[in-house]
């Protein structure tokens, strides 16, 4: 399998070199050549989602130095449970907040890390992994990479852009992990992540790689869940299953229609976003155009300009082709907060501001429709305590892994949102053996 650029289709290199580099020479994003044509029978025997993983990923590690270490890299990737708990009306929700930092980005930080530290195992120099996040991927990174040897994180996260407990999270690590506080929106910091791969000063000073959804070893790990989520529903029910996934940068949403294209068992796929308008906006007009970020309950969906749409419009160039693969629906703080308040009696079940974006969608749907749905819960509701608890009138309890991380949990230093001033924190780090850091 060769992977491309969505600028330039000769441009084409192996898994590796696409895991490692994270963005291509050109500034494109890299996307699988090809896909493959799998049938459910193709999984037969595979029940857990970790033989389920290595079928499905066994294509798009074909020919690579990584093929040899594909069942120790699905292994470690989850590790968590990932149960499809059956609802009510023709609905289960799929719960990918079970991971060391109650996030569905546990899965694809988990991937990489593993991913990576196989392929650096030999290497002179540290691999730097620059990450930017709305919200939940810089703690799940920080978790899967922290203290890994030969590798380094930067993370980047928009001051007062986040909840106070996310940014407990994404503070809560040292040695090898850096956290960033950048006075901007999350636009801001995915901006200097992009300019520092382009630029010659920091190409030559470091090995840069990256865990935003930019990099394709985000997308192929979360595939497998909804590969092991349709063939669950697909051999209890023998229906392929509409699926609805909250929105924000698109890397998750893009991995279900993968899993689909690849020749998984999934019907309809609806983008569920927050006020953020990008991707309505285009649908509905056809008028391509980024806009400012808006702050929304839902955090880390508040995306003006969401990355993977470049990839995206390379698989499906026209408006046109693109309805035909996939819907998208905005919801508002107000109807976020009306399902979170609904869910203990409506669905008997404490949503997160972002699932509750897919619950919305889901109730605007004909109740009499006879189509069954998977609702995708990205985030545990512990994560958001200052707009859920107050809405369900009581208190979540805290995930122990969370809890712990937060205890550790010291100020991240400020910057203004320059490279030059970024360089100044991330050319300071010096990895020594092991992934710690000397200053």
């Amino acid at each position: 399998m060769q992977y491309h650029s969505t600028r330039n289709p000769d441009h084409q290199v192996n898994l590796s070199t696409a895991l490692q580099d994270g963005l291509a020479p050109d500034g494109g994003l890299y996307v699988p050549s090809s896909f493959p044509s799998l049938a459910p029978t193709d999984f037969d025997g595979r029940t857990s989602i970790e033989t389920i993983a290595e079928r499905l990923l066994a294509p798009f590690f074909a020919g690579d130095a990584l093929e040899a270490h594909l069942p120790d890299i699905c292994a470690a990737m989850y590790g968590f449970p990932v149960p499809l708990r059956p609802l009510q009306r023709k609905t289960s929700v799929l719960e990918l907040f079970h991971g060391p930092t109650a996030a569905f980005k546990d899965v694809g930080a988990r991937f990489l890390s593993h991913s990576l530290s196989a392929l650096n195992e030999d290497a002179d120099e540290p691999v730097t992994i620059l990450v930017a996040t709305s919200g939940d991927t810089g703690a799940a990174v920080a978790a899967a990479f922290w203290q890994v040897p030969n590798t380094e994180v930067v993370v980047l996260y928009p001051k007062g852009k986040v909840s106070e407990r996310q940014e407990k999270q994404l503070t809560g690590w040292s040695d090898n992990v850096q956290t960033v506080a950048v006075n901007g929106v999350f636009d801001d910091c995915q901006r200097l992540v992009k300019a520092a791969f382009q630029d010659a000063t920091w190409q030559a000073r470091k090995r840069l790689s990256s865990a935003n959804s930019i990099n394709i070893g985000r997308l192929l790990p979360q595939m497998t869940y909804y590969a092991a989520a349709s063939l669950w529903h697909w051999r209890e029910h023998d229906t392929a299953p509409n699926v609805i996934v909250p929105s924000g940068n698109l890397g998750n949403g893009l991995a279900c229609l993968y899993a689909r294209e690849s020749g998984l068992p999934i019907g309809e796929v609806v983008f569920a976003t927050n006020a953020n308008r990008p991707v309505t906006h285009y649908l509905e007009t056809g008028d391509w155009q980024a806009f400012e970020s808006q702050q929304t309950l839902a955090t880390a969906m508040d995306v003006g300009n969401p990355s993977n749409m470049e990839r995206i419009r390379h698989h499906w160039p026209t408006v046109e082709a693109l309805r035909d693969v996939l819907t998208a629906e905005r919801v508002t703080d107000a109807q976020i907060e009306q399902q979170i308040r609904r869910g203990p009696d409506a669905w008997d079940t404490v949503w997160d501001p972002h699932t509750a974006t897919a619950v919305e969608v889901r109730e605007r749907l004909d109740p009499d429709d006879a189509h069954e749905w998977i609702l995708v819960a990205t985030a545990h509701p512990a994560k958001f305590p200052e707009v859920v608890e107050p809405l369900i009138g009581h208190t979540v309890d805290i995930p122990k892994a969370l809890a712990e991380v937060m205890a550790r949990s010291t100020p991240a230093p400020e910057i203004e949102p320059t490279l030059d001033v970024l360089a100044d924190v991330v050319f300071a780090m010096q990895n020594v053996e092991r992934g710690t850091l000397e200053r």
